[in-house]
């Protein structure tokens, strides 16, 4: 039977507090970590969900509908616009809320490192997501085009003070890559279709951006990739056929960015553990000393589900550590220390 080396958590976990999420994190699965993440607590429980909110103080951009669409923790998730008659290139963004987030959670990582709560040589783990992520979920039309460049700035921005602020040996950037998995599979997700609005061909597109957001991080500092289908309601925007379509994005990317990747995350839905599923990993070029995680932990099944897919990956990966297919902070209440149980059970120290 194979043992996976190594656990990831991809980013949110279904606790109140960074403490309590990087606490229990480290004392269940201790040298199974590289790095750590803070859980995506408070407004970040639920994502991106939290960014109208955010943009829609801007002068300039406006809210869509005159009644709220509540989404937890008094969010409101109703779309935004740019104002008629705005120059988009005018609007001046407020922070977005990822850095100061960051600066917060670092400075506990710091002292739970300092009491031996953490190890030494542990990284404290920022996800933030891609700029293509909120712009295809909360603007339309030709606005996306528009604000594109504004909102691409503004998590450069989040970035440079993330990176001002945390010493880079500290520090590991993922980037969630979602929605570009729903234009990739031309799928219609959260009530809308996912679709380019650049010319050309969209996967071109894709690749690029990414790219670029990958070189954005000094190469001092750790950067990984979370490739993802989506967890609304547990559910994915679109079911994979295989893991092909993540194979052929993967390598794109890590052919176009100038830097390497540290780690890339691929997602494994629970139903697949058959050869087919699997066998695009055939062709994954990753670069050397990129660390591969396969999301094949799952809640339902525990243990005994994970190893049924590990053992299915095995043939097609040579070496690979485990995680979920997307965070767990959406978890029922009462199955995160099971899930992270899990992944002990299932992988070896690095």
């Amino acid at each position: 039977m194979t043992t996976p080396r190594e656990a990831l958590l991809v980013g949110s976990v279904n606790y109140d507090d960074a403490e309590t999420t990087m606490r229990t994190a480290a004392g269940l699965l201790g040298p199974r970590l590289r790095r750590i993440p803070d859980g995506e607590v408070g407004i970040r429980f639920h994502w991106i969900m939290f960014q109208p909110d955010v943009l829609g103080g801007a002068e300039g951009i406006e809210r869509v509908g005159a009644e709220r669409i509540p989404f937890g923790a008094g969010l409101d998730a109703r779309p935004l616009r740019i104002g008629e008659g705005v120059d988009a290139s005018s609007i001046v963004l407020p922070p977005l809320g990822y850095a100061s987030a960051a600066i917060e959670s670092y400075a506990t990582f710091r002292r739970l490192r300092s009491e031996g709560a953490i190890a030494e040589g542990v990284r404290f783990q920022v996800s933030l997501p891609t700029p293509l992520a909120v712009i295809s979920s909360f603007f339309s039309g030709d606005d996306r085009a528009a604000i594109e460049p504004v909102y691409t700035a503004a998590i450069r921005r989040e970035l440079d003070g993330i990176l001002t602020a945390i010493p880079q040996d500290d520090l590991a950037i993922q980037w969630d890559v979602a929605s570009e998995m729903g234009i990739i599979e031309r799928a219609a997700g959260y009530g809308r279709v996912m679709e380019a609005w650049w010319p050309g061909d969209p996967f071109d597109g894709l690749v690029e951006r990414l790219a670029e957001l990958i070189d954005a991080v000094p190469a001092g500092v750790e950067v990984g990739v979370h490739l993802c289908y989506g967890d609304a309601a547990e559910k994915h925007f679109a079911e994979p056929a295989d893991a092909a379509n993540l194979v052929r994005f993967a390598n794109a990317v890590i052919t176009a960015a100038h830097r390497p990747l540290t780690w890339l995350h691929l997602p494994v839905p629970i139903e697949r553990d058959d050869d087919a599923y699997f066998a695009p990993l055939d062709a994954l070029a990753l670069g050397e000393g990129t660390e591969l995680y396969l999301g094949l932990v799952h809640r339902e099944d525990g243990a005994e589900g994970a190893r049924r897919r590990i053992d299915a990956a095995a043939p097609h990966a040579a070496e690979f550590g485990v995680a979920t297919e997307c965070g767990i902070g959406r978890a029922p209440a009462g199955s995160t220390e099971g899930i992270l149980n899990t992944h002990a059970e299932v992988a070896e120290a690095w």
